[in-house]
């Protein structure tokens, strides 16, 4: 059986436009803000509570960041991930229904798996596996291995589409075949091959 695997940001989902609107909570130039978000997010990705986060992204632009202020930017950032790609997840619905098994392999914090789990789209999914779960995030070779242990699946059996060339080499270095994300239309060509 092959296993068509999914990221999640940038490929279902269109890219953050909360960018602005987060950093104005913290009243500071968008420029200086979007360095220290995308700088600290790979700890965020790893498991990192959102408080942690956010004080490591607060402390970029010298403004505290306290409960309270960090539960709102995280409401913000999580509906910031939430827009659908056009085209993708019509694509993930049309190889479910023709019993394509899916799985999802997101680098996400936990606050926002729990939200992506309730969204109509995760019900094509066999399984949803978010980095900030077990911890480790991709390219680690330690999430494929969860994740093909989790299908119960030989890492070849999985086909992984991604955004990020350093994560398509990851998955490939793990023995997945790992294609970089170019949209349905392509990602409808790889799997006809």
């Amino acid at each position: 059986m092959r296993w068509v695997v999914f990221d999640y940001g940038e490929v279902l989902s269109e890219p953050t436009g909360e960018l602005p609107a987060l950093a104005a909570l913290l009243g500071a130039p968008v420029e200086d803000f979007a360095r220290g978000y995308w700088g600290a997010r790979d700890a965020y990705d790893a498991g990192q509570s959102d408080l942690e986060y956010w004080r490591a992204v607060g402390s970029t632009v010298d403004v505290p960041v306290d409960e309270a202020l960090a539960r709102r930017l995280t409401e913000v950032d999580v509906r910031g991930w939430l827009r659908p790609a056009a085209g993708a997840v019509e694509l993930v619905a049309e190889l479910a229904s023709a019993g394509v098994p899916l799985a999802l392999l997101s680098n996400a914090p936990v606050s926002f798996a729990r939200t992506a789990e309730r969204e109509p789209w995760t019900r094509h999914f066999r399984h949803l596996v978010f980095s900030g779960d077990l911890g480790v995030a991709k390219p680690d070779p330690r999430i494929f291995a969860a994740l093909a242990q989790r299908l119960g699946a030989r890492p070849a059996d999985c086909v992984f589409f991604d955004d990020r060339q350093v994560n398509v080499d990851g998955a490939v270095a793990a023995g997945l075949r790992g294609v970089r994300w170019q949209g349905p239309v392509h990602a409808r060509q790889v799997l006809g091959d």
